[in-house]
């Protein structure tokens, strides 16, 4: 009888501990978001500077730093397609300091492409989608092609003669390439780089013919008169390049590409500090000067749900691998 109470009464106390336990870990992650960001929030860009994610990173943490009263530091970290600055946060602790900027061909191409790739979508709490934007038929003034047709038949006559650069293997740059080899029936020479600026500068001076780049990083360089733009792969013409064809008007229809870039963190970060960073973002992104900055860069704000983006991985990796299985596509 003594022994049945002593147990009922030790289960009471540990029930109470355990709902006090509860309780205060409760109250703790909630604080955790709360109290956060307490100290500099570090945003890695796993390419050069320059290029698409770099612009983007830069302003959209200009508006997160005011919003979080603490500087956003924009790290660049390039290197083998994404993968150098995708381990940089991976490994990072899960604390909501350390996030990633990334472009959807890490998560969408790099997993077909690679035998030993070191992260997945397993390692990152995924935030949400920041950015959508067409992609840019470029080519060196050199290149005697006015349109896309003009392109494919010049292409088709130089087999394995025109190069082609990108901001690295599996890199957005980079399939947008392949994706066009594929379309058009042609082969062309892929030159990588670590990052959009660089295959723009040997564009330029005439050591690859040919980019399919993002938006943002080319715009200036058209403008410029220093490459040519033959065609936009979205389904509209963009305001940014408004006298430059889509690639249907341009001879390729069908041919539309749509590159996007998301924020992650490390996964294990608590639900509710995803959730104050998904809402900080969402008012960064509704700000009229951060749509702005991303309008000059021919972007879109794109706000989605965790779910939205783990889908919309799912879906484009799906899609991507039949590209890479034609293409013969391997990193290593």
């Amino acid at each position: 009888m003594g022994l049945l109470a002593g147990r009922h009464h030790w289960s009471r106390a540990a029930a109470s501990g355990l709902a006090a336990l509860a309780l205060c870990t409760s109250a703790g992650s909630a604080g955790a978001a709360s109290d956060w960001p307490d100290r500099p929030v570090r945003m890695i860009v796993p390419f050069a500077a320059g290029g698409a994610t770099d612009v983007i990173a830069r302003a959209l943490g200009q508006r997160l730093g005011t919003l979080w009263k603490q500087p956003v530091v924009v790290e660049n970290r390039p290197g083998a397609g994404g993968m150098v600055g995708a381990e940089v946060v991976a490994k990072s602790a899960a604390d909501g300091y350390t996030l990633l900027i990334a472009s959807g061909s890490m998560f969408t191409v790099n997993p077909h492409i690679y035998s030993k790739l070191s992260y997945g979508a397993k390692d990152f709490s995924m935030i949400t989608k920041v950015a959508t934007g067409p992609m840019v038929v470029v080519v060196n003034p050199s290149v005697p092609a006015k349109n896309m047709a003009e392109l494919i038949a010049y292409a088709k006559t130089r087999p394995k003669q025109l190069n082609f650069g990108s901001a690295g293997i599996g890199s957005q740059v980079h399939m947008a390439g392949e994706a066009l080899a594929d379309k058009a029936g042609i082969e062309l020479v892929h030159v990588p780089y670590k990052g959009e600026s660089l295959a723009y500068a040997d564009l330029m001076a005439g050591h690859v013919q040919l980019v399919v780049g993002n938006i943002a990083g080319v715009t200036p360089l058209v403008a410029s008169g220093k490459v040519r733009a033959l065609a936009v792969t979205s389904e509209q013409r963009s305001p940014m390049l408004p006298d430059v064809p889509t690639s249907g008007e341009s001879g390729m229809p069908g041919f539309e590409m749509v590159g996007w870039f998301a924020l992650m963190a490390p996964a294990g970060v608590p639900p509710k500090l995803i959730g104050k960073m998904h809402s900080d973002i969402a008012q960064a992104l509704a700000d009229e000067n951060t749509k702005a900055v991303l309008r000059a860069q021919g972007m879109n704000a794109s706000v989605t749900t965790s779910a939205q983006l783990t889908e919309a991985i799912s879906a484009e990796s799906e899609t991507w691998s039949k590209v890479v299985a034609r293409r013969h596509l391997k990193a290593d």
